[in-house]
């Protein structure tokens, strides 16, 4: 599958080449945080990955960044239970946010993550956007709506990323799209443009990566 948004463009060299070298840059962890007073400065721009557990999202910042254990990736949903804090070339922050909706965590512990990714989301005036992450062959479930609608109801801006595309056949992802379009044109804080991945091989990234580099040079918040 060649890198590919959803609704098409036509690729721009330009951008896919300022998107390569910004995610060539150093990437380094900064703060693995369990509590709110551990959560770093808000001193960069910030891209915020979210989803259910299991979802893809470590795999696809490690794909982004080219470093195949910068985040952590397990089998085992639900095991990241703090947000994660990754520097990139000192220009952009990438946000690895706990997973929901695995129902065999302790119903404290997922209250707490929850209620520490809400507060995240308030509290960052340099988010620029959060990317929420859709396996490709499941699409959007119950669970997600939660977090859709506090979202919404907070004005944060969020785009929809299909992860695993490698995993489903070209019709039923078309038909994954025509339905993951029409669901999002209902929600006020999401992004019309899907990006379609696979961090397996490598589909999608490139584009994604151009998108995200020019939400780093964005002025203006979110």
């Amino acid at each position: 599958m060649a890198d590919a948004v959803y609704p098409p463009q036509a690729p721009d060299p330009e951008a896919e080449e300022r998107g390569r070298l910004l995610f060539a840059s150093a990437c380094r962890f900064v703060a693995g945080a369990a509590d709110e007073k551990a959560i770093p400065p808000d001193l960069l721009p910030e891209i915020a990955f979210a989803g259910r557990s299991n979802v893809g999202k470590s795999s696809l910042v490690n794909a982004l960044v080219g470093h195949a254990a910068l985040a952590r990736v397990s089998k085992s949903p639900g095991r990241t239970r703090q947000i994660n804090f990754f520097e990139l070339g000192q220009r952009l922050m990438l946000v690895d946010l706990p997973g929901y909706g695995y129902a065999q965590a302790p119903k404290r512990e997922i209250a707490r993550w929850t209620s520490l990714v809400e507060r995240y989301f308030k509290g960052r005036t340099g988010l620029r956007r959060a990317l929420l992450l859709f396996d490709a062959r499941f699409g959007i479930k119950e669970t997600d709506a939660p977090l859709m609608r506090f979202l919404d109801e907070a004005a944060v801006s969020y785009q929809a990323v299909l992860t695993k595309a490698d995993l489903v056949k070209p019709a039923e992802l078309a038909t994954m799209l025509a339905g993951l379009a029409a669901a999002l044109a209902r929600h006020p804080a999401a992004h019309p443009m899907i990006h379609i991945t696979s961090a397996r091989d490598g589909s999608g990234i490139a584009a994604l990566r151009a998108a995200l580099a020019a939400l780093a040079a964005a002025t203006a918040p979110r």
